[in-house]
């Protein structure tokens, strides 16, 4: 007879066998319910509502949100397509959303569909869908993207509310620009009517700077006898010139992101001290530093370092063979990685001090950064050589956030874009905030991207007259939500404000 560990071996094999098949939500249907239960509750399955659920892992701990919001789409594709087959779309503000590439989980996904009932059904972590009954667009304004239904780009901009104009800015202006043919939209306005959207779209073509599409639409519902004022739907002026060779959604948003959000950072962030050390006294300072910033970076991660361990780590008097468990192992080579990283850090931070620019500096030499701080795990057998090798080749999560980091095909474009705005940007205090927070918000590496955001930022700090600066650990949840702000609302200011505040204390010598 069969002991319990078969048991549950064959029930996940069972579950692997439906994962292979590309099921990523399970419905009661689809697995026995000894095999369910059995999975439930050793943690390899979560149940979503009742009868459907998704893949969970067992060493989540409870209220963890990252496997419901690794599965969200899928799990939303899937129930959609099996209550509805084909016969639904999101909302056309949703679309605009997915469209620009923004992928955060909403708090609420509006559903139209001829057979919704209007009502809402409930989701983990406070997310729910609400199925209209609603009036399909026609199949030539309807698309489908990664398994979500949606409106059209080109219907999606005439159907949106005016408010998302206000709302979602950054997104609009990222669909407008994905516009090449003027042609498409206004067959729509006309065939239909549309004067007042047609004025709302002009005034959005020319406050991004496509006047010639707003003259075209002006010009050519008055000419076939439509009463058309033009009227800019957004609240601010786009500082950026849009070029129809601008590549991905994906860069285009991150430059209307930079853009729109160096604004607010210039306006609030403090100004560097007006005493500058030299080169040396800073390299000086930044070692002083050493071993409470080890101490608080490693620590926001997660791990249990002490300040006697960075400082043994440090002196080379360690031995990752000999460590009493396998959490000791972990915390070591953490440890040691951070001090080898860092050592480059300063290598960067001394060209940049000589003159370099800083951009640029950390453009060619943060792989090395990230290579040194992973580098112990490979003499440990943990990661393989290849691993250390470029940019993400998977999906990637970031624990309690709704924010999903881009598709790992666009990134090696986005750190590409990423890295000519930093090295164009001549504001210092722009260059710390945002080498944060867009390094972060790509995610371009599986582990570590927090490390190395803060490695960035403070490259930037020592290129803007900013002392190094340390993010402690007993803020880390004030950090972490600014940085959610940022990531998925758009909203820089609070995370601004938050990094001010700990210049200002390394400034005053707090």
């Amino acid at each position: 007879m069969a002991g319990p560990s078969a048991k549950l071996a064959e029930s996940l094999e069972k579950l692997h066998q439906l994962q292979t098949q590309g099921y990523t939500a399970i419905r009661s249907s689809d697995i026995s319910r000894a095999d369910r239960e059995r999975l439930v509750k050793n943690g390899f399955l979560k149940e979503v509502m009742k009868g459907w659920y998704v893949y969970s892992r067992p060493d989540e701990p409870p209220g963890e949100s990252t496997a419901w919001y690794a599965s969200y789409w899928k799990f939303c594709s899937a129930y959609l397509n099996y209550r509805f087959g084909k016969e639904w779309c999101i909302s056309p503000e949703q679309s605009l959303l997915l469209h620009a590439e923004n992928w955060t989980i909403p708090q609420q996904l509006i559903i139209h569909a001829p057979n919704g009932d209007n009502k809402t059904v409930s989701l983990p972590h406070n997310t729910s869908l609400f199925c209209v009954r609603y009036k399909l667009p026609s199949l030539e304004n309807k698309e489908e993207k990664q398994g979500i239904q949606l409106f059209s780009l080109t219907s999606a901009l005439i159907a949106a509310h005016p408010k998302f104009f206000v709302q979602h800015a950054t997104d609009a202006r990222t669909a407008l620009v994905m516009i090449t043919d003027i042609s498409d939209v206004l067959i729509e306005l006309v065939e239909n009517g549309h004067s007042q959207i047609a004025g709302r779209l002009a005034g959005a073509f020319r406050n991004i700077g496509k006047d010639e599409f707003a003259d075209r639409i002006i010009n050519t519902m008055r000419r076939l006898d439509y009463d058309i004022r033009e009227k800019d739907p957004f609240i601010s002026t786009e500082p950026l010139v849009f070029s129809s060779l601008t590549p991905s959604p994906y860069v285009r948003r991150l430059g209307i992101l930079w853009a729109e959000m160096r604004e607010t950072i210039i306006s609030k962030f403090p100004p560097p001290a007006k005493k500058n050390l030299s080169s040396e006294q800073y390299l000086k300072d930044i070692e002083a530093k050493y071993t409470s910033d080890a101490y608080h970076s490693l620590s926001i991660e997660g791990y249990d370092v002490s300040k006697e361990l960075i400082e043994r780590v440090k002196s080379g008097n360690w031995n990752p063979d000999n460590l009493a468990n396998d959490r000791e192992h972990k915390n070591a080579l953490a440890a040691r990685g951070y001090w080898q990283a860092f050592q480059f850090v300063k290598l960067s931070i001394e060209k940049i001090l000589l003159g370099e620019n800083p951009g640029k500096t950390v453009a060619k030499e943060h792989i090395d950064w990230y290579q040194e701080l992973f580098g112990p795990c490979v003499i440990a057998g943990i990661l393989k050589k290849r691993d250390l090798v470029g940019y993400r080749r998977g999906p990637v999560y970031i624990r309690h956030s709704m924010h999903v980091p881009p598709n790992r095909d666009a990134v090696s474009s986005l750190m590409s874009a990423f890295f000519e705005l930093l090295s164009a940007e001549e504001n210092a205090a722009v260059r710390v905030v945002l080498g944060h927070f867009i390094f972060v918000y790509i995610h371009p590496y599986m582990d570590g991207n927090g490390r190395m955001g803060r490695f960035l930022m403070n490259a930037m700090c020592a290129a803007g007259g900013y002392p190094w600066t340390i993010v402690p650990v007993d803020q880390r949840t004030a950090y972490m939500q600014a940085l959610e702000a940022a990531s998925t609302k758009q909203d820089i200011a609070p995370f601004c404000d938050f990094l001010g505040e700990l210049v200002k204390k390394q400034i005053g010598g707090k």
